[in-house]
């Protein structure tokens, strides 16, 4: 599988890097190490920031101006990273869904960039980040029908299955995961995603079993 950036979006967004991650991973349902990790990262931010400031954190930052530049409304459709932000601050905690799910949003969490998270085994050939255009099918995890025109998002032969904003039913992850693709949407430049990235690849390790077979920043 290639993974490539389309050169419109190139135009629009020049500072994107995406960090790419692929990992055979267990998935499990019972992962107190990492809850408690979890919860001492929501409990930090809960005292250490205020809703106000979110959207000046330079990955949020950054990543509303790219939003703002495919032509995207950034607090109408909010970036993944922001809206687990808001969650916390508002006392409500991250949704617990498995371990590998929970260790990417603890990663979103910590770096404010957004990550997508997907089932390789159910992406058809090379995968391209672009806009979304006009009556583009989406349909999102827990949110149902996304309009994704204008936004960004990753598509394989068969069509958009990823975006910062929101994952896609089509490729989430389930029981059923053998390898994982973590797609990290850095519109900051290489800022926080290199350490980012070694922070995924742990929590992976050490909660998954995970075994890395991908690594690379485009």
């Amino acid at each position: 599988m290639t993974i490539s950036i389309s050169k419109e979006f190139q135009q629009k967004c020049p500072g994107l890097k995406l960090g790419i991650l692929q990992a055979n991973v267990q998935i499990q349902s019972d992962y107190p190490e990492l809850l408690n990790l979890i919860s001492t990262e929501t409990t930090h931010i809960s005292t250490s920031l205020v809703i106000e400031d979110i959207s000046k954190l330079p990955a949020i930052a950054a990543a509303r101006k790219g939003y703002k530049a495919v032509g995207k409304a950034p607090a109408r459709y909010r970036l993944s990273a922001e809206a687990l932000l808001r969650r916390t601050l508002n006392g409500k905690g991250l949704y617990k869904i498995n371990n590998v799910v929970d260790a990417l949003n603890l990663v979103s969490l910590k770096s404010g960039i957004s990550i997508g998270g997907y089932d390789y085994q159910k992406i058809a050939g090379d995968v391209m980040l672009g806009i979304g255009e006009a009556n583009e099918l989406y349909q999102a995890i827990g949110r149902g029908e996304l309009n994704i025109e204008f936004l960004p998002v990753v598509r394989d032969q068969i069509g958009a299955f990823g975006s910062p904003t929101s994952d896609s039913v089509r490729t989430m992850v389930t029981e059923d995961l053998q390898q994982f693709l973590m797609v990290f949407f850095s519109f900051d430049g290489l800022n926080e995603l290199e350490n980012s990235m070694t922070f995924a690849r742990e929590l992976l390790a050490q909660f998954a079993d995970g075994e890395v077979i991908r690594s690379e920043i485009i």
